[in-house]
């Protein structure tokens, strides 16, 4: 297996997702999950094609995926490595029709993301992480490496285009934050690793599958993901799915 399998197969559902979105008759179809979230049918779709994809590069890698969240912990908890993907981040995005959604594909090992690929479809950009680094690839360009931006003073937030947070305020004030920018979906990861931020705090709930890609190429660029606050950092695989809060620091 190599990143550009992955690379290829997070491209093949971006693509999958397109055609969706860019059908009238399709792309307003929305569905709801248990929880209230919206599910439309590019979730699915894009589910498809990455799930048989998975299956046929890596047979012997499980794969836990955002439609298949009801997986039991029983039946994961011995797992040392499995693939955490989301098909379609950032729903509310795509219901938005602000391009800003992305496909996510992680690969976790010892409850810690090693491999990381976020693909924007709108956009045609990739940003992956691996143990040799950090890149970004727009269309067929040759892949860039990004790194954090190491900024000490004077520093910039990335922060939720749907999830807005006062909770934030007074983090991003003592790590000397002037001024912010909004963004949806895990492409808040990839601002703080290529340089463009410098922080992203979440207060919010988000799911494993909602951070795993995006972790893995933060720290791939050279930064940091902690739970909460700090300075632990943040795991996969646990009992209940859902993370609490978590900060991501590019310096």
């Amino acid at each position: 297996m190599q990143i550009q399998d992955i690379i290829t197969i997070a491209r093949q559902a971006g693509d999958r997702i397109l055609e969706i979105y860019h059908d009238e008759d399709f792309s307003k179809v929305v569905d709801f999950k248990d929880d209230n979230s919206p599910l439309t049918l590019a979730d699915k779709a894009s589910h498809e094609v990455i799930d048989a994809a998975l299956r046929n590069l890596t047979p012997e890698i499980p794969i836990l995926s955002e439609e298949g969240r009801d997986m039991p912990y029983e039946t994961r908890k011995d797992w040392t490595k499995f693939w955490c993907v989301d098909p379609l981040d950032g729903t509310k995005e795509f219901i938005k029709r602000n391009g800003q959604f992305t496909v996510n594909i992680a690969l976790i090992e010892n409850g810690l993301p090693i491999l990381g690929v976020i693909h924007t479809p709108v956009t045609g950009e990739t940003y992956y992480g691996t143990p040799e680094g950090a890149y970004k690839k727009v269309g067929d360009e040759d892949a860039a490496q990004i790194t954090i931006n190491n900024s000490t003073e004077n520093r910039v937030a990335v922060r939720s285009a749907s999830h807005a947070s006062p909770e934030e305020d007074d983090l991003l004030a003592k790590y000397q934050v002037v001024d912010s920018i909004s963004k949806g979906s895990s492409l808040k990861f990839c601002m703080v690793a290529e340089g463009k931020a410098d922080i992203y705090y979440r207060h919010g709930p988000t799911m494993e599958w909602d951070t795993a890609a995006g972790q893995a190429v933060v720290e791939a660029a050279g930064g940091k993901v902690l739970k909460g606050q700090g300075p632990e950092p943040f795991t996969y695989n646990k009992e209940n799915l859902l993370n609490g809060s978590f900060l991501v620091l590019g310096f």
